[in-house]
């Protein structure tokens, strides 16, 4: 057996011995800053263009995010040209800020302040790494030089930025010290007090320090240890904005995002679907929606999420997935009898006990708060059970059938099912209930009918039936009267070769709203032998749709017969 992994060096938690976090909770939206068109943009095969990245920006501030990285503009021309673009091109409303990233390097940073010059809200992000491994195998520096870097980058920031502040820009700072989560926490501490000191950060201008899980390497609770140690012993915690910059390398990017709300965290930067690199950055989508079905106002509108699940798969090139939480195809279908069951009886609860809260078991949120529909909520195959097909009866085409009917039904579905072996499409479905229901008008045929009805002295309604019935080749009159028109045709088929049926049950609805509406009456009809039948009704007429649907049942268990 392999051993390789005995070469991995374990993660080394920090020793807590009290600890807050676990007992708050989150209860407001933090400040959402978007990574899309940087972390985002630079890790796609191909980054994308400037026309690209300007309908990505425009669908970020119809979200309603208010704090966007817009790229490296020191990095390469392109990047340059497309923060010149935003700036000149009037493309940012008054109430957002562009974020530009930089490394902690002098010409850089130069460089930086050029392509920002015009801009009303600037955050300026400068970065250095400064956790264990990389002055060990990357920077062969210690930690006074480490510190060095950055407090040399800060204090040249603060002094370029006095001309473009004089000149009228809210220009804003933020430092990372990078590969936080890697970094002893005493000196993650002792690099950003000196960052902030040489900003001259004061509670009315915080600066933002932002505490990058760059490489997912511990659980997210070791790392809401370290957030919550970091901020306990900052000694200038009242001047900075504490965010956090997940990645998720362990798949762990919410609960580490979420865990380090509640560590104290105040900001978050994300991207659309959790695009970044290697396994991607926290996704802001999850983040934002899970705070939504906890209550919590995410302040970000995902009321159209398809729309923007299009727009990122046609500028990124890249696919959300089908079980991606809340945008992806399948992640309101229920395929299992058992879920689907659930749901119906959800939705049922809902309708009936005019509840004002989301009670549905199996789905977190309701589809429509993201502009979702609800006709692929519950999708047939072999593994779904009764209450599946007549809860597609009834979103996709309106028919609402009595409990009892769901498992006769739902066997006549689930033999197609097994006989086709694939998914069966809504339209089959309705094929399968008309084909079974609707047009069993034979071997008994209603050929025509009339009703008289009169009300007595004490106010009781008596109705007479007359018509006229073929089987086969042969056509017969029948006559009955009772106290209504299924009452009235029961007795009249009296005597008859169908007279072999106990009425149990009739439920009737209008399936369409409106002048043009036609009843659909269900009836539950129990033969000599104890055998239960159901049959369908639909007619413009509402006497007459029980009528066809009584018929529907005899004639369905004469098949059976024969």
């Amino acid at each position: 057996m392999s051993k390789s992994f005995e070469k991995y060096i374990p993660f080394v938690p920090l020793k807590m011995e009290h600890r807050s976090w676990p007992d708050k909770q989150i209860t407001k939206a933090p400040i959402w800053c978007s990574v899309d068109l940087r972390d985002g943009n630079q890790a796609l095969v191909d980054p994308m263009n400037l026309q690209e990245k300007l309908e990505y920006f425009h669908t970020l501030l119809d979200i309603g995010i208010k704090e966007i990285e817009i790229g490296f503009p020191s990095a390469s021309e392109t990047e340059f040209e497309i923060c010149r673009e935003l700036i000149e091109g009037g493309h940012i409303p008054d109430d957002v800020t562009i974020q530009v990233l930089v490394q902690a390097r002098p010409h850089l940073i130069q460089r930086t302040f050029e392509a920002i010059r015009g801009a009303k809200h600037v955050i300026l992000h400068f970065y250095n790494s400064t956790s264990t491994l990389q002055r060990k195998v990357v920077f062969h520096m210690d930690m006074p030089g480490i510190t060095k870097i950055a407090t040399d980058a800060a204090k040249l920031i603060y002094e370029l930025s006095q001309s473009v502040i004089a000149e009228g820009m809210d220009l804003r700072y933020e430092y990372s010290p990078e590969s936080f989560m890697g970094t002893e926490m005493d000196y993650a501490v002792e690099i950003c007090q000196a960052v902030l000191e040489e900003l001259h950060a004061t509670p009315e201008k915080r600066v933002i320090l932002n505490l990058p899980t760059t490489v997912e390497n511990c659980m997210p609770n070791y790392f809401a240890d370290e957030l919550e140690y970091f901020i306990s012993k900052l000694p200038s915690r009242d001047c900075a904005i504490i965010s956090l910059h997940p990645h998720n390398d362990r798949g762990c990017g919410v609960a580490t995002a979420e865990m380090g709300l509640l560590a104290g965290a105040e900001r978050i930067e994300a991207t659309l679907f959790g695009n970044g690199e290697r396994t991607g950055n926290v996704d802001i989508v999850t983040l934002a929606l899970n705070m939504h079905t906890q209550g919590v106002d995410p302040e970000l509108d995902f009321s159209h999420i398809n729309r923007i699940k299009e727009m990122y798969e046609r500028c990124t090139k890249m696919k959300v997935g089908e079980r991606q939480p809340y945008a992806g195809e399948l992640v309101f279908t229920a395929f299992s009898g058992s879920h689907q069951d659930a749901i119906n009886k959800g939705t049922q609860y809902m309708r009936d006990s005019g509840s004002g809260k989301w009670e549905i078991p199996y789905l977190p949120i309701d589809p429509a708060d993201v502009g979702r529909e609800y006709e692929p909520i519950i999708r047939i195959n072999s593994q779904s059970g009764k209450g599946g097909a007549a809860f597609v009866m009834q979103h996709s085409f309106g028919f609402d059938l009595p409990k009892a009917m769901h498992p006769e039904f739902g066997h006549i579905v689930q033999v197609e099912t097994d006989r086709v072996g694939t998914e069966l499409k809504p339209e089959r479905i309705y094929e399968l209930f008309r084909e079974n229901y609707i047009d069993a008008v034979k071997p008994y045929e209603l050929v025509r009918h009339s009703f008289a009805e009169f009300t007595d002295e004490e106010g009781h309604s008596h109705v007479t039936f007359a018509g006229t019935l073929r089987h086969a080749d042969t056509t017969f009159q029948v006559q009955g009267s009772g106290n209504g028109p299924i009452d009235a045709f029961f007795n009249a088929i009296h005597g008859q070769k169908m007279d072999h049926f106990t009425f149990v049950d009739y439920k009737e609805h209008a399936i369409k709203q409106g002048s043009d509406s036609q009843a659909v009456a269900y009836i539950h009809l129990r033969d000599e032998n104890g055998a239960d039948w159901f049959g369908v009704g639909m007619s413009h007429n509402i006497n007459l749709a029980p009528l066809k649907g009584i018929l529907s049942a005899i004639n369905r268990a004469a098949l059976h017969r024969d």
